[in-house]
């Protein structure tokens, strides 16, 4: 699973609907609750983005095979405590729950951690894996380039936006 930037608001949007909705939070300001939602989502990108960084780096270094960036990075970031895949997805609700305490825009706060954690992750869940097949077909349009080098990182713009094009998700 994969977060992408532009799928960031979306969820953070959803995020607080779903909440609300289900009356597990009361908030004040949906939009600044969002954007609440966002930092946090933002950041743990932002460290995740980093460690992607180094992992390229230190094969580049090594002159490792491109076949070794997966355990590399989890090795990096197993370093700096930043959980991946699943596992990042709790990390994220569990500091997206420690935001809504500090909020000065979520009210009240109804439900259980456990019970709006479950609900974040299935919404997580839900945009991350979208994304994944996105992915999956983007990656197999370019299988012959090579992942981290340059050209495979335009190429793999370009034809993400293709791809969405195709699906009609550019509107998102």
């Amino acid at each position: 699973m994969r977060l992408f930037n532009s799928k960031i608001p979306i969820i953070a949007r959803d995020i607080v609907r779903q909440l609300t909705a289900a009356g597990d939070i009361e908030v004040n300001n949906h939009e600044e609750a969002e954007l609440d939602i966002q930092s946090v989502l933002k950041e743990y990108l932002r460290m995740e983005r980093e460690i992607t960084d180094q992992a390229k780096d230190l094969m580049e270094r090594r002159k490792l095979s491109h076949g070794q960036f997966g355990k590399i990075k989890r090795q990096i970031a197993d370093q700096k405590d930043l959980p991946l895949g699943e596992e990042g997805i709790t990390f994220m609700c569990n500091q997206i729950l420690e935001t809504f305490m500090q909020s000065n825009f979520v009210e009240e706060i109804f439900a259980g951690d456990a019970q709006m954690r479950r609900s974040m992750k299935e919404l997580m869940r839900r945009h991350m894996l979208v994304d994944e097949e996105l992915d999956a077909e983007v990656r197999q349009r370019i299988k012959n380039l090579t992942e981290g080098s340059t050209d495979w990182d335009v190429e793999y713009s370009r034809a993400m936006d293709q791809v969405k094009r195709n699906r009609g998700l550019t509107g998102e």
